[in-house]
């Protein structure tokens, strides 16, 4: 039986939110391409926080903070992590390509390359798109990106739940690109 006590949350020894937005951070950006679900955006900044992501690009139908359905998910995030609303997808894009990012559809789409094996350098700057639950990506903006990287699954559906597929790729390309780590 085991005798490990939880931790409390006053030991966790968090970043208050304007600790956070001095803080160092991952050199991650979440594009949403028309997310259409508030429990998602709000679960997508929880996990963008919990790895602290440089900023989140929402655009299209994706609503923005605040608004009481996102606030019950990301718990504050919307407070910590940065974001901005733009109206088009693709005008993201193309501003994070002139800013150096290397921008990612996570997409089931021909030639994807794999997560697991996308290794991009220590402090690379990486966007990633992630798109409509029902509809996905956007083919235009899978078209605009340099790669497209999917998910491997071996089960009977085709797709993961939007805010669990974003905190596996926050959470994998955190461990590849971070200073933090």
């Amino acid at each position: 039986m085991s005798t490990t006590r939880k931790l409390l949350n006053d030991e966790l020894d968090r970043l208050s939110a304007a600790r956070f937005r001095e803080s160092e951070k991952t050199p991650l950006i979440i594009v949403l391409d028309n997310v259409r679900s508030l429990n998602n955006i709000g679960s997508i900044f929880r996990s963008a926080d919990a790895y602290r992501v440089e900023k989140i690009y929402l655009c299209g139908i994706t609503a923005q903070p605040p608004h009481r359905e996102i606030r019950k998910t990301a718990l504050g995030a919307t407070e910590s992590v940065a974001w901005e609303y733009v109206e088009n997808t693709l005008d993201a894009i193309n501003l994070l390509d002139e800013q150096g990012y290397t921008t990612c559809a996570i997409e089931q789409a021909e030639r994807s390359e794999n997560l697991y094996g996308f290794s991009p350098a220590k402090n690379a700057k990486v966007a990633v798109v992630l798109g409509n639950e029902v509809k996905g990506v956007q083919q235009q903006i899978v078209d605009a990106c340099h790669k497209v990287i999917e998910l491997d699954q071996y089960g009977t559906k085709h797709s993961l739940n939007i805010a669990v597929c974003a905190g596996i790729v926050i959470y994998d390309i955190f461990n590849k690109i971070s200073p933090l780590r």
